[in-house]
């Protein structure tokens, strides 16, 4: 399945989590800012609830990003609300997010009050796919979606479940199939929509000229994280790529003005 052009129009501006850099990650704070900022893509993370609510959520726990402790598990819905997840993002101005009743989002909050974004979704836990599935029916979002994550049997569990309906990316072993395959001229073939890749892999750079026309060839679109750097936004796009996944959405999309590449949604 190739992204729809209208929906993924090159070149694809995305922001990570928001931003975790300008305000508290993952919450409707940053998809929200993100969102008055222009942009149309973000990315965001899954786990669920003990009660099965799906939530945009990063860690496994919330201690790093809120005053509380625990698996995400752990918590019904309605306790996680409670928690404060401004708490912990820091700035040179100190913790101005605290207090300002900023909460854990269910992913269906999100979709349903930015009806205008689509999302790179990241599966962090085994066990989401039917969950998912099913959200993605009752709300009818399958053509506003990425899926991917770090393993290649939750994003194959997905793509069965769905019936390879809801667009996908690679997973970490697809990624380096492609990565070896693009070498010698040939593309790493399996179901994926997108390669989303860092652009580094153990220090050797996996974004080149020859890995970018072997997707293209495909039909795939290919997707670096996390750029944060201007001049590294800016070699990428000269290259040729399809999108980039950044913490710094105010740095992006001024260089996107700037090259006469940012489209007005």
């Amino acid at each position: 399945m190739t992204l729809d052009p209208q929906t993924w129009p090159i070149p694809v501006p995305i922001a990570h989590r928001g931003s975790r850099l300008l305000w508290p990650e993952n919450t409707m704070e940053s998809f929200s800012g993100a969102f008055e900022m222009g942009y149309r893509h973000i990315e965001t993370d899954l786990h669920i609830t003990r009660d099965g609510i799906l939530v945009c959520v990063h860690d496994h726990t919330v201690d790093r990003t809120t005053e509380g402790s625990g698996d995400v598990s752990a918590y019904t819905f309605d306790e996680i609300r409670t928690l404060d997840a401004g708490y912990r993002h820091g700035s040179r101005d100190g913790y101005t997010f605290r207090g300002k009743g900023i909460a854990i989002p269910s992913l269906e909050q999100v979709v349903t009050d930015l009806p205008d974004v689509s999302l790179v979704v990241d599966l962090k836990i085994d066990g989401l796919a039917r969950p998912f599935a099913d959200l993605i029916d009752r709300l009818g979002i399958g053509d506003r979606l990425v899926v991917g994550g770090f393993s290649d049997d939750r994003i194959n569990e997905f793509r069965e479940i769905t019936g390879g309906r809801v667009p996908t990316s690679t997973g970490p072993a697809l990624s380096r199939m492609w990565v070896l395959a693009s070498r010698v001229g040939r593309g790493g073939g399996g179901d994926a929509s997108a390669l989303q890749l860092p652009t580094q892999i153990r220090g050797v750079r996996v974004i080149d000229e020859k890995l970018l026309r072997s997707a293209h060839e495909a039909g795939l679109q290919v997707h670096v994280w996390t750029v944060n750097d201007v001049h590294e936004m800016r070699r990428l796009l000269d290259l040729g790529a399809d999108g980039l996944v950044t913490d710094r959405p105010d740095l992006l999309k001024s260089l996107l003005v700037e090259r006469g590449e940012w489209i007005d949604r």
